[in-house]
């Protein structure tokens, strides 16, 4: 499918867009930028210098309406931030693991102070 100048329309008018009015920004995806510092005598076929973009075989177009973003759900927290993850980790507990039984075993788990159960 070849995309026409009357398809784009229509798909703007689709969407309730006003080119008039609405803040509207084309974006490239696909892309990747060097990160890396080379070296002066850096391998040129392999090695991309710092800064520079490439675009990918499969890169796309993206249009984008600036004017109907929502960001009011994107407010700061109502809260000292303290992300799990960076808290002080847990004592760790003393867990006992008997292995007895007969061919391939049986595993049971058995807390140091827990009291045993009743064989039948």
């Amino acid at each position: 499918m070849n995309l026409t100048q009357d398809e784009l329309w229509e798909t703007i008018h689709t969407l309730g867009w006003d080119v008039r009015y609405d803040n509207i920004v084309i974006e490239i995806g696909g892309t990747v930028v060097s990160g890396i510092h080379q070296g002066e005598e850096f391998n040129k076929k392999w090695a991309t210098p710092y800064g520079v973009r490439k675009y990918n075989k499969d890169a796309f177009i993206v249009l984008k309406n600036l004017s109907r973003n929502d960001d009011t759900k994107s407010q700061p927290m109502d809260r000292e931030h303290k992300p799990y993850h960076l808290r002080e980790p847990a004592e760790p507990q003393d867990i006992i693991v008997n292995m007895d039984g007969g061919v391939g075993g049986s595993w049971e788990v058995k807390e140091e102070n827990a009291k045993p159960k009743p064989t039948v």
